[in-house]
């Protein structure tokens, strides 16, 4: 008696290389991109013709309307997270291009008064 082994069904193609690129652009674009904090509120800075990047430190951002963020502090509550905060880095301010002089001179005065290590206003490339 003769047992034959029964037909294979012909084997398609594999798909791990498939998964191997997938996996490698994955960890591409993670180890690539930059994360950033995002604005509590949507902000156009100014423009600026300056080479000069401003690096990362800690964010002030100024709406349009002359609302405040910090962190997770919003309003008036800003001023108090920002002078309860130990360090001594100079503060960003991220404020939107339509916000009044005069609005952005005050917060600047009180910001100066909390924190006399600095600030510097970030403004687009135009």
């Amino acid at each position: 008696m003769r047992i034959d082994m029964p037909p294979r069904k012909p084997r398609g193609e594999s798909i791990i290389p498939m998964i191997n690129v997938v996996f490698l652009l994955l960890i591409f674009f993670l180890l690539t991109a930059q994360i950033s904090q995002p604005t509590p509120f949507p902000l156009t800075p100014p423009e600026s013709t300056s080479e000069v990047r401003a690096e990362d430190r800690d964010v002030l951002f100024i709406s349009a309307e002359g609302e405040l963020a910090w962190n997770e502090a919003a309003g008036e509550a800003v001023w108090d997270a920002i002078a309860a905060q130990e360090s001594d880095a100079p503060v960003e301010v991220r404020a939107d291009a339509a916000t009044p002089a005069v609005t952005l001179a005050e917060h600047l005065a009180r910001l100066r008064a909390i924190r006399t290590t600095g600030a510097s206003l970030v403004v687009s490339k135009g």
